[in-house]
This record gives structure tokens, C-alpha cells and sequence, in this order.
């Protein structure tokens, strides 16, 4: 395995072990801080289903191109793993170890498979992407679908982008503070994320 491979099975195994050891009720409530994001979710799946399903799977999927499913290039989050895991039935999980230890397809996405993305909540940087042949085909014959993506781009900063506390960086400290440590950890480890939340705490200046 490479190095990325290696760090998307360790999150997985890590967030794996500590949901188990979870009680119930500590369970209960991570499952429930997911609510709105998994509302938002549903609504862009929605959209999306009804605007570019059908020019997505004629070009990516049945042509075989899959353009967006780079290899060892899908930026995960650890909260896009934990969300996955609090999403997904065992044996799901048990085939997306198996997938990035051995990965169906050698110069695609390890998570891309025959049947399509083995995660059941797929990361949200995948879920928002749009290439631009399929945003010109949708967007270039209406204007109103435009807006409302623009402003679901929006509001994913909602649970991504900590110019506030969000879920993500929510549900990283959740499992950091059960001594889990992963590098994609992105929100408390990546500098220009860091720099983000910095600016965030920064006391107000008074003239």
C-alpha cells in the first residue's frame, strides 16, 4: 500500500474501533449532530440527481471515464469518514478496507469499484464536484439551477470551512480527545486551515 492508502485504512480502522467502544448513548448523540448535514446532503443529492444524473452516468460511469476519480487524489476528511461509518452497515465497511488495501481499479480512485463509489456517504469534496462539460450543459440552459448550486456550495462551508466551529472540526476533536490521531485531520492539522481557525480567535480590535 501506498501512503495514501495507508491513511485512509488507518481512519477508517480507528474510527471503526472507537464507535465500537462507544456507549449507546455517546453514540446516539454523534449520530445526532449529523442531522443538518445530513438534511444538506439530501438535498443535493436531490439536486443533483434531477439536473446532471443522467449526463453524469452516459459520461463518467457507462463511458468508463469517471474524470473526477483521480487516483489517490480524493481529498477525505476525517469527518467525511466518520459520517460514512455512522452511515454504512458493517459489511460496507468491511468491503471499503478491503478496496483500499486492494483496489479494484489500479489507475482510478481506490473507492471506485464496478458498481460505482463503495462509500455510502461519499466524502463531500466528491459529491460537490461538477466538471465543467457537465455545469456548461446544466447551467449553460438555466440560470435558477445555477443559483441554487451556488448557494449549496455556500452553504457546505456550514459544516466544512472553520471560519466557525463546525461539524467537522466537531467531530475531529470528538475523536482526538480519545487520543485518535489521523493526518487527515485536516481542520486542526492543515496550515491554511489552522491559519482559518486563527483569524476566527483572534479578539476583536477596538478603535
Amino acid at each position: 500500500m501506498n501512503e495514501y492508502q495507508k491513511e485512509q485504512l488507518d481512519a477508517l480502522k480507528q474510527v471503526r474501533h472507537q464507535l465500537k467502544a462507544m456507549t449507546r448513548d455517546e453514540k446516539q448523540r454523534l449520530k445526532e449532530s449529523l442531522a443538518d448535514y445530513l438534511d444538506f446532503r439530501r438535498r443535493v443529492s436531490a439536486f443533483l440527481d434531477t439536473f446532471f444524473s443522467s449526463i453524469c452516468t452516459e459520461k463518467c460511469y457507462a463511458g468508463r471515464l469517471s474524470a473526477c476519480c483521480s487516483k489517490d487524489g480524493i481529498l477525505a476528511f476525517f469527518g467525511d469518514v466518520v459520517v460514512n461509518a455512522l452511515t454504512s452497515s458493517p459489511e460496507s465497511l468491511d468491503t471499503l478496507e478491503k478496496a483500499i488495501i486492494r483496489p479494484e481499479r489500479d489507475i482510478k480512485c481506490i473507492f471506485l469499484s464496478d458498481k460505482g463509489c463503495l462509500w455510502q456517504m461519499k466524502p463531500i469534496v466528491c459529491e460537490m464536484f461538477l466538471c465543467d462539460e457537465a455545469e456548461q450543459n446544466v447551467f449553460g440552459k438555466n440560470t435558477e439551477a445555477e443559483q441554487k448550486w451556488e448557494a449549496y456550495k455556500e452553504e457546505r462551508k456550514n459544516f466544512t470551512w472553520p471560519d466557525k466551529v463546525v461539524l467537522f472540526e466537531e467531530l475531529e476533536r470528538v475523536f482526538m480527545e480519545k487520543g485518535i490521531t489521523s493526518p487527515i485531520m485536516y481542520i486542526h492539522y492543515s496550515p491554511g486551515l489552522l491559519s482559518i481557525k486563527k483569524n476566527r480567535d483572534k479578539p476583536p480590535t477596538h478603535r
